[in-house]
């Protein structure tokens, strides 16, 4: 079956006439227009000043810019001796309220970095009592 020959399921797919219980059209819709995005981080990634994304776009902006954030997160480890051990991120979608136009809505992203301080008594004792655990736990009884 092609999809195309299917009507109102095209990639894409615009129509001009206004939804049952919206104000206008997707085309026309001063809402859509008028939103702005911008990031509320103390991070140099993008979207520092309010700017516009188109709703068709503006899922692959947002994925975009959270993954910003994930590279940042991994080049701060990096540079001071860490290691990240998790990194989400979810994007939130909505509705518009003017055309019903689904757009995405924003996205937060989540590090968690784990950084070793050998300084620290508590660190150190862990890594005697490792010390005194590890060996002999890979013992090859065939040799």
């Amino acid at each position: 079956m092609n999809i195309r020959n299917i009507p109102n399921y095209s990639i894409g797919y615009t129509s001009n006439a206004v939804k049952p219980g919206y104000g206008s059209s997707p085309q026309e819709c001063q809402t859509c227009k008028n939103r702005k995005y911008q990031d509320g981080s103390d991070e140099n990634v993008s979207f520092k000043s309010a700017s516009h994304i188109s709703p068709a776009s503006s899922g692959a902006r947002v994925r975009a810019h959270e993954a910003e954030h994930v590279s940042n997160a991994y080049t701060k480890a990096a540079q001071n001796h860490g290691e990240v051990i998790s990194a989400s991120v979810s994007i939130r979608t909505a509705v518009c309220p003017e055309c019903g136009r689904t757009y995405t809505a924003g996205g937060e992203t989540t590090t968690v970095i784990k950084y070793s301080n050998e300084s620290n008594p508590y660190q150190q004792n862990k890594k005697s009592l490792d010390a005194a655990i590890y060996p002999g736990k890979n013992i090859d009884l065939i040799a």
